[in-house]
This record gives structure tokens, C-alpha cells and sequence, in this order.
């Protein structure tokens, strides 16, 4: 019989014979594939178009695309914004992520290689304006000018679980020995859920025929995890895999590392599976020089002279370094009260390296009569042979050095004024210590060599290969850090643990250790100690006959 339809008056028994029956249906697993170790506390990933702020590089800087942290099922709607206001142009991806959803990984990286992006692990350092200040910037109105400026830096950058698979998306893809990238089982979450259904069926000859089935309620039930991937992840990893031209060895590295573990991948292994175009870092795409090659790369844009930096707002940009006064040495006595009448002293070095440095710090030496007092030094390079020279000086007197700058709490060297009992009073800062280009060269002469947590420690090629390499085997440094500086085309920036791992640093203490206030109650007291005589003890001296 068909519903609806009268016959002779009989259609009550029709409507008599229609049931309504509600069916419970637990527990319908709703599947979402995402990797762990999302790390919580990281922010969801943000993308920031930024151009180099490094010295020199204007009127012609790399730009990039900054995208850190967390991958979540939003992230591709975010890139694909992002990517519109580029208006075609190709901007590396420069990433540092620990990981997040898979599926939104698949699809970050189906849109770099859509856009025939370049991508690279390293971490952005902003100048000025940072993406997560508000009211910060102001664009241009053809909202092709970058919003930020910075610096990026392999050095402690990461891109772990289902990082790797939107990094393979790029067409060039580059890992620095200093970054980290890192895979592993894939977590699959199923979420229950609960559903109510509402049916409506007719018996049609003895026989139910169903109307309508429409869902009434749904309540969550719970979820689970596996912690290896299914046939059907397994399958669609490895087709994307192939899409993207990268060998199945990094699926198969996933798979033989458990889901709460990350395995590293080396350098060379990467090269191998072909999930690195090159032994190149992210210099290569973003340093201040990538765009002074004889054809600059397509991520370098020119701005015409007496024109602000295109449009980007002076509001937050980087303003030009000034120039580095050459280096001076100063005496100085820390002026923490807690240390008197036994308070630590130092010799501050501050400055650019030249070729009369040498013979500066000798005159320093001199004044100290012989002490060995630590070298506190904050520099952004100079001169190769007076670095050397400097450097040669250190280990000679076997002195120590740490990377500090020195903040005087008296009238200070630079005002001209007449240091008290020879000394001049400070604190070290490790925050605004910074060592750069051949200073380096210079930390390397040292017997303790430290750097601070917070300091700033950048390497280059400097030229003189075989100088610096003879100088450098000559301080018992192994090879890392030679060939660290002839990788980079431009700064290099190092973190603590790279530099402890290269041997320039002979420990992980800050500079504290040789100038903090309680140094001088140690039983082995350092030889920077000196006791300074009360105000009174020329009174209290007997009269000599």
C-alpha cells in the first residue's frame, strides 16, 4: 500500500497500524588521526610574513613566511589567508613546530607544494613588532609589504611528529645542523558518541517498511587511542609520502618509534630519504646575503632608496645599529654590597675589534699588575688578526672569558671620570651580552669559557680559513665550530648547548660564576678576589719610627 493514499473510508486502520520506534546507537567511533607530544603549552601555529632585518642587507632583504607553533585542524584556513596576501609571490616557509593534527599537516603541505614554496626549520626573531602584539603594524594597502621585521636561526629550531609532513610539501627543503626534526608512531584518537535515532516505519503486508530515520539527540561517550597506525593511515602517509618525492624510509621510521618516543633524524639520514634537498640551513633562503647573489632568489624584494622599507611601518622596525665604538677594556669591581670587603674583579671588554686591540688589552694586563682577572666581553666582531692576536693574549696570561656585558653603577668609562682605587663598580648582565662575527675567535683564547643562557652567540665564515682553522686547533677546539662558521652564509646563531657541544664553551654557567657576588667565600678562593681596606685603616696603621 503506499502512505497517504485513502481507500472507501478505511485509511483509520492504516494510521492505526503505524509504529514509531526509537533505536539507541552507543558508542559510533568518530575517528580523527593526530599525533602526540602536541607539547600543551605551545601556542597554536600563527604565520607572519617578516623581512630580514639584518645589517647591511637594505635596500634589497630576503622575506619569509614565520609559521610557529601548534599544527590544529584550523591551521590550513590560517596559511591559505596568510598566502592571499601575498598576491602570488613565493616566500619561503621558515617552521618551527612540535607537531599537532596529521590531517592538517597533509594539507599545509599539499598548499606549500601548490604554491611552489621553499620550506625550512628555523625559529624567527623578531625586531620591533612581534605577531602577537596587538595595534603593532600597519600594512600597506596592496598588502604585498612585509608586516615584521627579524632574523631566522636554525639554532635550537624544531620540527617534530606531524611537522615533517608539512615540511615536505616544499619544493627546496633545508634542515641546519643545529635544528631538529623528529618523527613517530601516528596516535589515532576515536571519539564515541552516542546517538538517538528516531524511525518511522508502516506494516505493509505483515512486513515493516520504513518512512523516515532522523537523528534526535547526540551526547558524547568517551574516546580512545591507539598508538599505531592503521592500514588506512598507514596507506594514505605513504601516498603523500610519494606525492611529495620523499622516500618511504622517514614511514618507516615512524613507524618503528613509539608514539611517546621522537626520533631525531641525522642529517645525512634526511639527505638519503630525500626529506632534505640539501646539507644547506636556513640561511640559505633568509640570510642577509642570499640576496646579493648574481641572480637574487625570488623571495628578495628591493625597496627604491628614500622610501620607507615598502610600506612596512617604521612603528616596531628595526632602527639601524650604531656604530661600535672600538673596544675598550675597563677595570671593574662588582658592587653588589653582599661581597665587601672581598668582591670579585674583571676586565670588561667592549666594543669592535681592531688592530690596536691587541695592544690595548696588554695596557689592561698591565694595570692589573700581573692578576688574573676574567675577561667579560660583549661584542659584534671586527678584525680577524686583531681577534687572533687578542685571542693568543688570553691563553697566554690563561685567562678566563665569558660572554657578558658589564652595567656600570658608578659614572662609567665613557663619561671620562676617575675610577675609584682603580676600579670602576658594575654587575654583569648575560642578557645584553652579545658575541658575534670574530669575537668568537676571541672566547676561544679563554681557559673557562662560558656563555650565559641569555647571551647572544652568533658565528660566519670570516675568511683567513686557514688562520682561524690553525688558531682554533692551536686552543684545542675540535672541528665543529670551524666548520659550524664556514657553513653560514650569514650569522649563525648558537644556542648554550650547541656551543658546549662544539667546545667553545667549557661549561654551562653563566657569568656569575666568575663574578657573582659570593664568589670570594669559596675555601678555594679565585684570583679575581681582592680585599679592599676599610675606610679607616690608614688611622688605625701604628706610626712607624
Amino acid at each position: 500500500m503506499v502512505p497517504g493514499r485513502r481507500f472507501d473510508g478505511q485509511a483509520w486502520w492504516l494510521r492505526a497500524l503505524v509504529r514509531l520506534v526509537l533505536v539507541l546507537a552507543v558508542a559510533l567511533p568518530v575517528c580523527a588521526a593526530q599525533a602526540e607530544e602536541e607539547q600543551p603549552d605551545s601556542p597554536p601555529m600563527r604565520f607572519a610574513v617578516v623581512r630580514s632585518s639584518a645589517p647591511g642587507c637594505e635596500p634589497n632583504c630576503p622575506e619569509w613566511i614565520s609559521a610557529e607553533g601548534t599544527i590544529e585542524a584550523g591551521t590550513p584556513a590560517l596559511f591559505k589567508r596568510a598566502l592571499k596576501t601575498l598576491v602570488g609571490r613565493q616566500l619561503p616557509v621558515v617552521v618551527n613546530s612540535p607537531g599537532g593534527n596529521v590531517e592538517a599537516a597533509l594539507a599545509l603541505g599539499r598548499l606549500i607544494r601548490k604554491n611552489k614554496l621553499d620550506a625550512a626549520v628555523g625559529t624567527t626573531v623578531f625586531t620591533g613588532c612581534e605577531p602577537r602584539m596587538k595595534n603593532c603594524t600597519d600594512k600597506d594597502k596592496d598588502g604585498k609589504a612585509a608586516g615584521y621585521f627579524g632574523m631566522a636561526y636554525d639554532s635550537g629550531a624544531m620540527c617534530n611528529s606531524a611537522c615533517p609532513l608539512m615540511f615536505s610539501g616544499g619544493v627546496r627543503r633545508v634542515v641546519g645542523d643545529f635544528a631538529y626534526l623528529g618523527v613517530h608512531q601516528i596516535t589515532t584518537t576515536f571519539q564515541r558518541t552516542r546517538l538517538v535515532y528516531r524511525t518511522t516505519y508502516r506494516i505493509v503486508n505483515g512486513k515493516k517498511k520504513i518512512i523516515s530515520t532522523r537523528i534526535v539527540s547526540r551526547k558524547n561517550a568517551g574516546s580512545y587511542k591507539t598508538y599505531e597506525m592503521s592500514k588506512g593511515v598507514e596507506k594514505r602517509l605513504a601516498a603523500y609520502l610519494k606525492e611529495m618525492g620523499v622516500d618511504q624510509g622517514v614511514l618507516e621510521t615512524m613507524k618503528q618509534t613509539q608514539a611517546s618516543d621522537i626520533r631525531q633524524i641525522a642529517l645525512d639520514a634526511m639527505l638519503r630519504m630525500k626529506l632534505v634537498t640539501s646539507l644547506d640551513s636556513v640561511d640559505v633562503m633568509t640570510g642577509g646575503t642570499a640576496c646579493r647573489l648574481e641572480q637574487p632568489q625570488a623571495n628578495c624584494r628591493q625597496v627604491p632608496a628614500g622610501k620607507d622599507t615598502a610600506g612596512v611601518p617604521t612603528a616596531g622596525a628595526r632602527p639601524a645599529l650604531p656604530q661600535e665604538a672600538d673596544m675598550r677594556f675597563v677595570l671593574v669591581r662588582g658592587s653588589n654590597p653582599l661581597c665587601n670587603p672581598d668582591c670579585p674583579e674583571w676586565i670588561s671588554a667592549e666594543g669592535s675589534i681592531t688592530a690596536q686591540t691587541p695592544e690595548r688589552l696588554r695596557q689592561a694586563l698591565d694595570a692589573a699588575g700581573g692578576r688574573r682577572l676574567p675577561i667579560v666581553i660583549s661584542s659584534r666582531g671586527g678584525d680577524v688578526d686583531g681577534a687572533l692576536a687578542v685571542g693568543r693574549m688570553i691563553r697566554e696570561h690563561k685567562l678566563d672569558v665569558v660572554v657578558a656585558r658589564t652595567d656600570f653603577v658608578d659614572c662609567g668609562p665613557s663619561l671620562d671620570c676617575l675610577a675609584r682605587d682603580g676600579a670602576h663598580t658594575g654587575l654583569t648582565i648575560d642578557t645584553e651580552g652579545e658575541c658575534a662575527s670574530a669575537c668568537p675567535i676571541v672566547v676561544a683564547g679563554g681557559i673557562k669559557r662560558l656563555i650565559g643562557p641569555d647571551a647572544g652567540l652568533s658565528v660566519q665564515a670570516l675568511g683567513q680559513e686557514e688562520k682561524v682553522k690553525a688558531y682554533l686547533e692551536e686552543m684545542a677546539i675540535g672541528p665543529g665550530l670551524f666548520e659550524a662558521m664556514q657553513r653560514s652564509s650569514g650569522q649563525t646563531q648558537l644556542d648554550r648547548d650547541t656551543a658546549l657541544r662544539l667546545g667553545l664553551a667549557t661549561g654551562p654557567q653563566s657569568a656569575d660564576e666568575l663574578t657573582g657576588a659570593t664568589i670570594c667565600r669559596a675555601a678555594a678562593k679565585p684570583d679575581n678576589c681582592r680585599v679592599m681596606p676599610s675606610a679607616n685603616a690608614e688611622a688605625e696603621t701604628p706610626a712607624k719610627l
